[in-house]
């Protein structure tokens, strides 16, 4: 198993939501951003939820990412893994919150799948209060609803 690196946060001083995932997949790992692949439903479940059109590149992510106020990071800043399979990390080494929390108004963080939550909850309990599990955009899940986004991301 290869060993790789998450990406950094994406986080401006205005994010009031922090949406964390677990590891990035190999198709965001060869883009260089979060949730790269064509078929997750990350960007198109956001971008419906505020209206606007599906982001293409990088900057319109980040653009649209701004707009909504929205920090990005993922609970594993390393690990082992062979393909894109949450079940396949290995020897992960979970990213520190805090200082990432001391740059901006975080006020929710939204944990995209179970693998997050997992690392979430066993590496940060205390944040727990302002943490609410959402089903993974990722296309393996085939339960996919994003009726449960749309609720979270309109929250006060």
């Amino acid at each position: 198993m290869s060993r790789h690196h998450g990406f950094p946060p994406f986080i401006r001083p205005d994010s009031r939501i922090l949406i964390l995932g677990s590891f990035p997949s190999v198709q965001s790992r060869a883009q260089g951003f979060y949730y790269g692949n064509p078929q997750n439903r990350f960007w198109k479940t956001l971008a419906a939820f505020r209206g606007e059109p599906v982001p293409a590149t990088i900057p319109e992510k980040k653009a649209l990412l701004a707009r909504a106020r929205i920090a990005l990071w993922d609970m594993a800043a390393e690990c082992s893994v062979e393909g894109s399979m949450d079940s396949d990390l290995r020897d992960i080494r979970t990213v520190d919150l805090a200082p990432l929390l001391r740059r901006a108004p975080i006020a929710r963080i939204l944990l995209n799948g179970r693998k997050a939550e997992s690392l979430f909850l066993a590496h940060c309990p205390r944040l727990a209060p302002l943490a609410l599990y959402l089903p993974s955009t990722s296309p393996a899940n085939p339960r996919f609803t994003p009726a449960p986004w749309h609720a979270a991301l309109a929250l006060p």
